[in-house]
């Protein structure tokens, strides 16, 4: 992609409303623009971030068996009457009347529907285990939306819904999404930690959040810092084999938000040098809620006994949208953005440093070919802004690697590179950034 020819708004200044880090750097390297209180567009550079973010949620998910549909964002309020949510739930839900006079609302989560469609459809325990999943828009009035994406009032998110036929099983579809968000936030670069934490709204009494460590988070947390060393599951691991042990390693070292934080237990057990009291961003939570939604809403099948009882559901959330954010909080420095390459919107950035000179447009219009055609996600700054400026821009953004082409590299036959997440530099020929990028 050419910049010359890509819609790239960068801020000079930082926007007076932006009061995180995130939010100011969205902001300032053109990434959203804010149309109402909590509610953006995404402009190229941040829909391509938010579109590789998706798409690892998407490949977990699939890898742990969980199978993927798409439900409508409006939902009709009988539903959530038949739960006993709709009254409950507050004035968080945007509800709407139809010129039918139709009551419904915008789904702020989708337990009620993804039940309704269940009982439809599956009659007989055979059908079990099944875990259905969508990736949408939703919208919570927040009475304050503040910090730009953490804390919006729409944001895209992944909801998935487990369906079992006993508490035991449901507790292995549980450990399967446990396992999922670990491997999940990890290949995003983040070190995701599953706390306990209170169910809230969605119900049940078994529930982890996913907390990235940020002095910006919304959560206080307590931990006992061993937890940030423990292994990642690979890409072997096992999810029809038994996840127990793998659940025990991380639940066994103390880890828990403030709202379910036990202070006689953590000074207990955690000695006093490994204790860590923090503040933290949730970017994904899981819920096991027993038969609360098939008692009220009669989803049954019949049991090997031929008797009808009914499912023990589970639901598991990631805050999609708001993962922008949080990879920011992380992954950043004084000069701007540092993504991780996994979810860059490119891979690289070439910097023409003397855009019109002959030798440097031939080189960089050489390496942009060479990197494209080995499927490079490349953006070029063929601009005429001087280097200093493409310096400052490039750095903003965050692009992985910068490519920089100047007359005296050149000459010399090296062109420079620079990582951008260490600030490494290495002068190479021009082969060698091609293998070490493309690489």
């Amino acid at each position: 992609m050419r910049l010359s020819r890509y819609f790239l708004p960068i801020l000079k200044e930082n926007p007076k409303e932006a009061e995180i880090v995130s939010h100011r750097l969205m902001l300032r390297a053109g990434m959203m623009r804010q149309e109402a209180a909590g509610i953006y567009a995404w402009l190229p550079l941040g829909f391509r971030v938010l579109k590789k973010i998706e798409q690892i949620v998407r490949e977990e998910q699939d890898r742990a068996g969980a199978l993927e549909l798409l439900m409508p964002t409006l939902q009709l309020a009988d539903l959530w009457r038949e739960s006993g949510r709709y009254d409950a739930y507050g004035p968080e839900m945007l509800r709407i009347t139809d010129r039918h006079k139709r009551e419904l609302l915008f789904g702020p989560t989708n337990e009620e529907m993804i039940t309704e469609i269940f009982r439809a459809y599956v009659k007989s325990y055979k059908s079990l285990p099944l875990n259905l999943y969508h990736i949408q828009w939703k919208f919570r009035d927040e009475q304050r939306p503040r910090f730009g994406v953490m804390r919006g009032r729409e944001f895209l998110m992944k909801d998935a819904y487990s369906f079992d036929i006993d508490e035991a099983a449901a507790r292995r579809s549980y450990n399967k999404m446990f396992v999922a968000y670990l491997r999940t936030f990890a290949r995003m670069g983040l070190k995701a930690i599953p706390m306990r934490a209170e169910t809230g709204p969605i119900g049940g009494d078994l529930s982890h959040e996913f907390i990235v460590l940020a002095e910006t988070g919304e959560s206080g947390v307590y931990c006992d810092s061993g937890v940030l060393n423990l292994a990642v599951p690979g890409e072997d691991v096992d999810y029809d084999g038994d996840l127990s042990p793998i659940i025990e390693r991380w639940t066994s070292v103390y880890a828990a938000t403030e709202d379910v934080h036990d202070a006689a237990r953590f000074e207990r057990e955690v000695a006093s040098d490994k204790r860590v009291h923090t503040r933290g961003i949730e970017v994904g939570q899981i819920f096991y809620f027993g038969t609360k939604y098939s008692d009220a809403m009669k989803a049954t099948v019949a049991g090997a006994d031929g008797a009808e009882m009914p499912i023990h559901g589970g639901s598991y959330g990631v805050g999609i949208s708001r993962l922008v954010g949080a990879i920011i909080e992380a992954c950043h420095d004084d000069a701007g953005i540092k993504w991780p390459e996994a979810v860059a919107p490119f891979k690289a950035i070439i910097l023409n440093l003397k855009q019109g000179a002959d030798d440097t447009d031939a080189a960089c219009e050489k390496l942009y070919r060479e990197l494209r055609a080995r499927g490079v996600e490349v953006l070029y700054d063929d601009t005429d802004q001087r280097a200093g400026a493409k310096f400052a821009a490039a750095d903003l953004i965050g692009i992985p690697w910068q490519i920089m082409i100047g007359p005296k590299g050149l000459a010399e036959g090296r062109i420079e590179i620079k990582r951008r997440s260490d600030g490494s530099r290495e002068n190479l020929a021009h082969a060698d950034v091609v293998a070490k990028i493309a690489g």
